[in-house]
């Protein structure tokens, strides 16, 4: 058995309030080695349908928009209950982090919880379709690949997705560092989630360019940051069963992947403990790409 030296250290993972989400199955991993867990999360306003207008149609529990929106709302209750009950401890706040002044807070928190943090996971995204199609030729049921609404890109929906996928992403892993070396820290983790659609995201094309943004400050921080221990490392991700994936959607994506199978939560909270973990102290500046083999085809 493999020690990952994760035990008593102390994670911060963004993005953990969905119970299907990456996030969720990250900080069980975490907390399942040992360490403590410090979860963010950040409740999304219902979009599309609510629970109750879904029951009525259908399955409310049946994967796709109605099912993954709604879990977007809730609180990281669920999260906390399951890893208190496993016997891990855990703490978590909720921030918005499209306000920069909310990371120092953050840390802040963390900290009073369990004290210095030695593990840095960005894994909250924001995410709204959008594409250079004039609105004109959209009409209103237009759908991009994951089949969620799309519009014309505009300013506002640039600027929510920079805010929280780029910007607060850099402004947490400036927060981690200066922490971490004014305090004479020696061994540090960062892992960044990201998405294999980075360098060109057709239908989705600010949450891509977001992401691409978010890959470079990350590699930048590689470079920057290893003198002081700290490792900084990308997990990209290909179609993830969060809640969003509909079933026909699901065999058509499992049919081009080589492994023939849908990723799920649990496959990426694995990638991310190794990088988090001892066996990975000589990987810094990579990017992952877990996907079943879809980018290899």
């Amino acid at each position: 058995m493999i020690d990952t030296g994760l035990r008593d250290k102390v994670v911060l993972i963004t993005g953990g309030n969905n119970p299907l989400g990456i996030g969720a199955a990250t900080a069980k991993a975490f907390a399942a080695q040992g360490a403590s867990v410090f979860l963010h999360y950040f409740r999304s306003p219902l979009m599309g349908p609510s629970g109750q207008q879904a029951a009525a149609a259908g399955d409310p529990n049946a994967p796709g928009e109605d099912l993954y929106r709604l879990q977007q709302t809730m609180t990281g209750d669920e999260v906390v209950r399951v890893i208190r009950e496993a016997g891990g401890k855990v703490d978590a706040w909720e921030a918005d982090l499209a306000d920069s002044l909310i990371v120092p807070v953050l840390f802040d928190r963390a900290e009073q919880s369990f004290g210095h943090v030695d593990m840095l996971v960005n894994n909250a995204a924001h995410c709204d379709p959008d594409t250079f199609i004039p609105q004109s030729q959209l009409g209103p049921a237009s759908r991009a690949a994951d089949n969620f609404p799309m519009s014309t890109i505009a300013a506002e929906k640039h600027d929510q997705h920079f805010a929280v996928n780029s910007r607060a992403t850099a402004l947490m892993m400036a927060e981690y560092a200066r922490r971490h070396i004014e305090r004479g820290r020696r061994s540090g983790r960062i892992i960044n989630v990201s998405t294999d659609g980075a360098s060109g995201f057709g239908t989705s094309v600010s949450y891509g360019a977001s992401k691409h943004a978010m890959e470079s400050y990350s590699r930048a921080a590689a470079k920057e940051l290893g003198d002081h221990g700290i490792t900084v490392n990308i997990v990209s991700l290909g179609p993830i069963q969060t809640g969003w994936i509909t079933p026909e959607m699901g065999q058509s994506i499992s049919s081009q992947t080589p492994l023939k199978r849908l990723g799920q939560p649990d496959d990426v909270a694995d990638v991310i403990v190794f990088l988090a973990s001892d066996a990975s102290a000589y990987m810094t500046g990579h990017v992952v790409v877990n996907d079943g083999g879809l980018i290899a085809k």
